[in-house]
């Protein structure tokens, strides 16, 4: 693993020269993310179980199980100046009541909060002042038919956030949530979803990859200092 050098460039920019860590940089929301970022200027570390989709300067793919805290800490240990943040890692399982499994429940749990509370526990004390802490969420956290552990795991997203954003805002961190809904990613044709189909949202299409990117990179940004706490949905009208 290279090791990065601080910012450069114009110091009004954050992305110039920062560095971020983007968990499910293979595919998805967080390779969108990571694309999105190094376009902007960022180095990225990217941390996927599966083998990386991304050859580009500046970034560098670890093969990490984020579920396994030993391989992220020791992972994290490597790198300096840690700029942000995103835990973009995830999937779902669906069923309804009475057709639940605890190891699915457990395995999303596992995945979205245990390792954002690994991943955070271990970047937060290390990140400068005016870092960045963001952690993709889902609509689905305010609750949805056939969804219900995955709406856990997604609905504990938001509580952590916004008590990590109470802890690190005397320091400048912020913590936000970005809550897509169902966007157009490959976990949409996971053959785990069953006959749970997709709501689209009344904008009459999916949600991309690239605008959870766009929203994601702003968060990121100086100009976002201000935001923190937050859960940002987008919808595309869904919640109207």
């Amino acid at each position: 693993m290279t090791q990065h050098s601080p910012d450069a460039g114009n110091p009004g920019r954050r992305s110039i020269g920062a560095l971020a860590v983007v968990t499910g940089s293979s595919s998805g929301i967080g390779a969108a993310i990571a694309r999105r970022l190094l376009h902007d200027g960022w180095n990225v570390v990217g941390l996927d179980r599966a083998p990386p989709s991304i050859q580009a300067p500046g970034f560098d793919a670890n093969q990490v199980d984020v579920t396994e805290a030993r391989e992220v800490t020791a992972c994290l240990s490597t790198l300096h100046d840690v700029k942000a943040l995103v835990h973009a890692a995830g999937f779902m399982r669906v069923a309804p009541l009475g057709s639940l499994t605890a190891a699915d429940g457990m395995s999303m749990w596992r995945l979205h909060v245990e390792a954002a509370e690994t991943l955070a526990n271990a970047v937060a004390p290390k990140l400068p002042n005016g870092g960045r802490i963001v952690l993709i969420g889902s609509r689905t956290a305010s609750g949805a038919h056939g969804r219900s552990q995955y709406a856990a795991t997604k609905a504990a997203l938001v509580g952590m956030a916004r008590s990590w954003a109470i802890e690190l805002a005397p320091r400048g961190i912020t913590v936000n949530v970005v809550a897509p809904a169902a966007t157009d990613t490959p976990m949409l044709q996971d053959p785990a979803r069953g006959n749970v189909a997709p709501r689209v949202p009344p904008i009459g299409r999916l949600v991309t990859a690239g605008e959870v990117a766009a929203l994601t990179a702003f968060i990121l940004s100086d100009e976002a200092a201000a935001i923190t706490g937050q859960q940002l949905v987008i919808c595309g009208g869904s919640s109207l």
